[in-house]
């Protein structure tokens, strides 16, 4: 089992016994999604810390979008929870990259890579995305691929 995965068990029980109801119905639902990927992938081979952040982004990113469509239809306390969980799952990613950091990552890959604009958009996305590894949100590696290509170009 990995570090990760002990981890969230461990506070699973902790919060059980504190009787903490949103972070015990998040790690539920992060401990059933641990086990149907575990499943799917076969009972001879253990999910990796990596494999369980790719998994707590989804669920992140399936918070959010929630969150987005609750807020949009009027239901505000039910946006508010979904906010609230992602807080929860938030506690189980790595540190996050700032944007300085991510345009420094973004420029090492172009000047090794040798783009010269926006043409060069998905090859950038793919290296840059495997650099920051979970530490950055796709929409702000994006953003900072986009930026320092259009400058390149102009």
């Amino acid at each position: 089992m990995s570090d990760l995965a002990v981890k969230i068990q461990s506070d699973l029980v902790t919060a059980m016994k504190n009787k903490d109801e949103l972070k015990l119905s998040v790690l539920r639902m992060l401990k059933s999604a641990i086990q149907l990927a575990q499943v799917e992938k076969g009972r001879e081979v253990s999910l990796s810390d990596d494999d369980i952040l790719v998994l707590v982004r989804r669920l992140i990113k399936q918070r959010a979008e929630a969150a987005e469509m609750y807020k949009s239809g009027g239901a505000g306390d039910r946006a508010a929870r979904e906010l609230e969980e992602i807080k929860v799952l938030e506690a189980y990613q790595p540190a996050q990259l700032s944007d300085e950091d991510i345009l420094k990552i973004v420029a090492r890959i172009a000047e090794e890579s040798g783009a010269a604009g926006p043409k060069d958009m998905g090859k950038m996305m793919g290296k840059t995305m495997a650099a920051v590894k979970g530490q950055a949100d796709g929409n702000r590696v994006k953003a900072a691929v986009q930026q320092y290509l259009s400058q390149l170009a102009g």
